[in-house]
């Protein structure tokens, strides 16, 4: 019997305005310079392993992983390291990279394919940290660490996610077109590394092409489900994607595998399809290309160092009217300060807004409406949380959950006076975790000084 979604209270529905739904994802040309950052995923950054001077191939490990929350970076192209120095970044500020001018000539290292049938989890969990994999739809965590559950805390089901529920974003939509294969694949693989009988993939009732596609072609694999979602913003959050799917709540806190699940990115699937069965580290990405201000919006599959300017260049470059460029999607994505910032693993989409998307007004007061409560996902008070940031007032705003706020921008979205609210409960939340962190320290010494 199949399983039939749920709805989680809160959301919004914004506009979804994808219109490169039915772009079939394009090549582009390789950079003619590329840059990788080593901070291109949650945890330690990488490590430069190599020097100005030396050539790499494309495949190569250019910067090691710095301890297990961590992941190596491989080139793209083959050519001169020329440059390794604090470059911009997507983030905002400047960040350590390594530069490589494209020699041209492509030339790849000497990849080692496998069977995954004849691997065994920890073989399989090998290669995927070799290849460098993160998660793709944005949040880049690692991937071989969401393979590694401690034993305490045993897995029974894996989630895919293809809600994509973010406006104008259509790369993961196109890579289940596109790569279903591939795909299943890649979350079969995922199933034995976790030992996991019970697989589901998520996907928006808005794409009802891939819901079609994937579900005939996951017929050969009896222990996965393709299953139609609402369209609700943010069905793609993990927390809220695992309520949809099963029923279980993600405590306050906790993480997926606290309630026995894993959740990967369909795009992700694809790239451990490609590292553990054809030993292929990720060096490129789709990337939809698309907004009100973008000439012509495709979806593209760029090299990873791509400058920003150079795809957008291969989309017809901007119009006169943008006002911003933002690195993601509108709702959670950030507006860049600069087109010289590098396509890194994590990017999955470049956006060309006009000032009418962008609405540069100034804020007004609250008015009490209670909209962003009704729109919060968590159950939170956005705007009591505001009020407790505006007073510093860091226990109450702890009290009151800001450490569950996840970042999506319904509140901002729905607010009349068009607060900053994610902004404001962005500061809040670091300084609830330092005022944690100096707790937890003063804590250790009374302890230790009762132990003398």
């Amino acid at each position: 019997m199949g399983t039939k979604p749920q709805k989680f209270s809160g959301g919004v529905h914004p506009h979804e305005h994808k219109l490169t739904a039915a772009q079939a994802i394009e090549n582009m040309p390789a950079p003619a310079r590329a840059i990788f950052p080593v901070s291109q995923h949650i945890g330690a950054p990488a490590r430069p392993v190599v020097a100005i001077g030396d050539h790499v191939l494309r495949g190569q490990v250019i910067a090691e992983a710095c301890g297990f929350v961590s992941v190596p970076i491989h080139s793209s192209i083959s050519g001169e390291v020329v440059a390794i120095g604090d470059f911009p970044h997507l983030l905002g500020r400047p960040i350590m990279a390594i530069v490589v001018e494209n020699d041209g000539k492509d030339e790849e290292v000497e990849y080692t394919p496998a069977n995954p049938a004849t691997l065994t989890p920890d073989q399989i969990k090998k290669r995927i940290t070799a290849g460098g994999l993160v998660g793709m739809g944005g949040a880049t965590f690692p991937t071989h660490v969401k393979l590694s559950p401690p034993p305490e805390k045993p897995i029974d089901t894996v989630i895919l996610n293809g809600a994509e529920c973010e406006p104008f974003l259509t790369a993961d939509h196109r890579t289940m077109l596109e790569m279903p294969d591939d795909l299943l694949a890649g979350m079969d693989i995922i199933m034995k590394a976790l030992g996991v009988t019970r697989g589901l993939i998520g996907i928006e009732n808005n794409k009802p092409d891939a819901i079609a596609l994937l579900g005939k072609k996951a017929e050969k694999y009896p222990n996965i489900e393709v299953i139609g979602l609402h369209v609700q913003y943010p069905q793609g959050s993990e927390k809220h994607l695992i309520k949809s799917l099963t029923g279980r709540e993600v405590p306050p806190g906790k993480l997926p595998m606290d309630v026995k699940v894993v959740v990967q990115n369909v795009t992700t699937a694809v790239m451990v399809y490609n590292a553990v069965t054809l030993g292929k580290p990720v060096m490129d990405r789709v990337i939809t290309v698309s907004g009100f201000s973008i000439k012509n919006p495709k979806n593209v599959r760029a090299r990873i160092g791509t400058p920003f300017y150079e795809v957008i260049d291969f989309c017809g470059g901007l119009k006169d009217d943008v006002s911003k460029v933002v690195a993601g999607g509108p709702m959670m994505g950030m507006a860049q300060f600069t087109l010289s910032v590098p396509v890194i693993k994590g990017t999955s989409g470049i956006l060309g807004l006009p000032p009418q998307m962008v609405q540069d007004v100034a804020p007004r007061a609250c008015v009490r409406c209670a909209r962003c409560v009704d729109s919060c996902p968590m159950g939170l008070m956005p705007n009591e949380l505001v009020d407790a940031v505006d007073a510093k007032d860091w226990e109450k705003a702890e009290q009151l959950g800001i450490l569950s706020c996840i970042e999506c921008g319904s509140c901002a979205y729905a607010c009349l006076g068009k607060r900053p609210i994610v902004q404001v409960l962005k500061s809040g939340k670091a300084e609830v975790m330092k005022m944690r962190q100096k707790r937890d320290a003063e804590k250790k010494r009374l302890e230790e000084e009762a132990k003398k």
